[in-house]
């Protein structure tokens, strides 16, 4: 009869095997590999609440080798999370809350969404980050109500790809030392042994880093592994990684050790030998012995005393310091203070400014009504604008300031603000760079997106208008790129005016927005700041028309191309055609809107439509229908002042009435 622990952790490896072979798809590999390591921590050192999984000050535990999300489901459910024995027998089944790979919302217990490695790794650098700036905000002296630890198990996949190591970087340079890695050390990749792509030191390597590094031999060492977490985490000043040498797919007599067992069901008469093999004395689908079930289940009283015994710190805390206990709220809720609205800043019709500088001077208005809103940069913030003013900026050991210096980390960037957003906490975490270099950070944006985050990545110098910078730094298919991605917003404002309107937007917003922003001065519309602001909180509104009301044609446009469009509506004025000009700074916006109000703005009566933006033209057809003209940017941009490219480019004026013209004539 084995004992306690070795029953438990085959219990682990059973469940993982026997959900695998049932879905006929999956990786069983790392779950039997990994079952010790995980035990490991999640009964001995990871503190959690399974009737609370959102309890605030629960350590964070990120399966960064999403494939091997079994390993998790078993967990869940064994240690008395909402998550059931029929919900891992329908693993990566349709509406079933055990999905291929791990996705938050879905599943109660999961902190974030991973699969693409590497990703999750870097969000949980996110999560520590957050954790290290609350604490300092929050805590006081005799009060601590911010303390937790970020885990996340890593695979070799994991630590080569780029996003990792570039978060890790960061994480070590901050010194998070409430950060640790669980480094599943199998030396197998999904194609066979692992030396054959990867041989790097990996000691090493993040021990240059600034990471404590350690090591423990043997995989199914529970005590080993116990006394490596308790090692690491007396380690305070820098974060730490722990590589355990584990054995893939541990217990399959044919198939553990090899690539065989990463990516596949072992077989029924595998997975039977594999049972027989650690001496399960069953064959028996889902087996879940009684005294394994309580031995984990005893996590639900321990999970809620270690809540209980926060609670009481937390009321005393409340009790000492109620004016924090107010941003506490507020910040949880991810909230700005009242008065926010009336704060945003306004300019004067007719002024010339770059909405990157109106862009940078709302953040900061905003910024006075969320302590804990922090953000930054991938070494551009003289660029961007988007450094809060007065506050201090991150560097070697400092991690708990509301100026994120990320270095040109573009991709690591977007996955910390991730972190940062699930974390809980932080107000609108925000990134800023070029927007060409949204393709280094596309796939972050694209969880934040998946997962529903309230991210804000901010991206300036928005398209051919940088100019004499040349096609390397112009965007000509982001913005589109962008549009089409589900649950993110983005805006792309006309003036300083709408670029407040939309940071109210964002505000307010439940969804990811990415908000793109001018290099070049533009005109400040003219109308009230109300009227405009309400406007981009629809998405699109009227900005111009003929003064009786009737309309012959319709030009739309978003961003530095609405003045373009307001100047070619004069010039049809003048030759009596009745212009509407309809500002368009985020579609998504508009998409949700009621028909009656689509209707009102852009009527269907109306076929005569011409669009004019910056970008590529794929997309406009849907408001400019069949017959309409699209004026975009459909190769790449030049070296050259901008006002230069936009002649050279039709984005002119002239062409555009000229567009009307022909439509009229037609």
């Amino acid at each position: 009869m084995p004992d306690l622990t070795t029953l438990a952790i085959n219990t682990i490896r059973t469940l993982s095997m026997d959900a695998v072979q049932k879905a006929n798809s999956g990786h069983p590999g790392l779950p039997m590999g990994s079952a010790p390591l995980a035990y490991a921590l999640w009964m001995r050192r990871l503190r959690f609440n399974p009737r609370n999984p959102g309890w605030h000050n629960r350590d964070r535990f990120v399966l960064s080798a999403g494939h091997g999300s079994m390993l998790l489901y078993a967990l869940l459910y064994l240690t008395g999370f909402d998550v059931s024995l029929d919900d891992l027998k329908n693993f990566r089944q349709w509406g079933s809350p055990t999905p291929g790979h791990p996705e938050h919302g879905d599943t109660p217990g999961v902190e974030t969404t991973t699969g693409p490695l590497g990703q999750g790794a870097a969000t949980a650098v996110g999560m520590a980050l957050a954790e290290a700036f609350l604490a300092r905000h929050f805590n006081r002296d005799g009060h601590t109500v911010v303390d937790h630890h970020t885990y996340a198990l890593v695979s070799d996949g994991d630590l080569m790809e780029g996003v990792c190591l570039e978060a890790a970087a960061l994480a070590g340079h901050w010194g998070l030392g409430k950060l640790i890695y669980l480094y599943d050390d199998n030396e197998v990749t999904l194609d066979g042994p692992a030396d054959m792509i990867f041989s790097e030191d990996i000691a090493l390597r993040f021990g240059a880093m600034g990471w404590h590094v350690s090591r423990v031999a043997d995989g199914n060492d529970v005590a080993a592994i116990d006394n490596a977490i308790a090692e690491a985490k007396d380690v305070t000043d820098k974060p730490s990684l722990i590589a355990v040498r584990t054995i893939i797919g541990y217990g399959s007599p044919n198939k553990q050790g090899s690539s065989a067992a990463h990516g596949s069901p072992l077989g029924e008469d595998e997975v039977a030998l594999a049972k027989q093999n650690l001496g399960w004395g069953t064959t028996d689908k889902f087996h879940v012995p009684g005294d394994a079930l309580e031995h984990f289940r005893s996590a639900v009283d321990t999970g809620a005393a270690a809540e209980a015994e926060w609670q009481d710190r937390f009321q005393a805390w409340r009790a000492a310091c109620p004016d924090l206990a107010v941003e506490w709220e507020r910040a949880m809720a991810g909230e700005f203070a009242p008065g926010w609205r009336a704060a945003l800043p306004s300019w004067e019709a007719g002024a010339s400014i770059a909405t990157r500088n109106a862009g940078g001077e709302a953040l900061n208005a905003l910024a006075k009504f969320a302590p804990t809103m922090i953000g930054g940069d991938a070494d551009l913030a003289g660029s961007t604008k988007t450094l809060i003013d007065g506050a201090a900026n991150t560097g070697p050991g400092q991690p708990a300031e509301r100026n994120l210096r990320f270095g040109v980390r573009e991709h690591a960037m977007g996955a910390i603000v991730n972190g940062l957003a699930l974390h809980g906490g932080i107000v609108k975490p925000y990134s800023a760079t070029f927007f060409t270099f949204s393709d280094y950070m596309r796939p972050a944006i694209r969880l934040g997106a998946l997962m529903d985050l309230p991210t804000v990545y901010v991206f300036t110098h928005d398209s051919i208008g940088l100019g004499e910078d040349g096609p390397t730094h112009q965007p000509v298919e982001h913005l589109m790129s962008l549009r089409v991605m589900p649950n993110l917003h983005v805006f792309r404002p006309a003036d300083a005016t709408e670029t407040a309107g939309a940071w109210a937007a964002i505000a307010e917003l439940d969804h990811p927005a990415a908000i793109v922003l001018s290099r070049q001065n533009l005109p400040v519309l003219a109308g009230n700041d109300a009227g405009i602001h309400e406007g981009v909180a629809r998405g699109a509104y009227v900005l111009s028309e003929h003064e009786s009301g009737d309309i012959d044609a319709i030009i739309m446009a978003s961003g530095s191309e609405i003045s373009i469009a307001l100047d070619a509506a004069g010039l049809l004025e003048e030759a009596d055609i009745r212009v509407r000009v309809v500002s368009m700074p985020c579609w998504e916006l508009f998409e949700a809107q009621d028909d009656d109000y689509k209707e009102s703005v852009l009527p269907s009566a109306v076929t005569r439509r011409v669009s004019i933006e910056a970008g590529a033209t794929l997309g406009w057809s849907k408001y400019i229908g069949a017959s309409g003209i699209a004026i975009g940017v459909d190769r790449f941009g030049a070296s050259a002042p901008y006002t230069k490219i936009y002649e050279a480019y039709g984005l002119t004026p002239g062409h555009v009435a000229e567009a009307v013209n022909s439509l009229l004539d037609a």
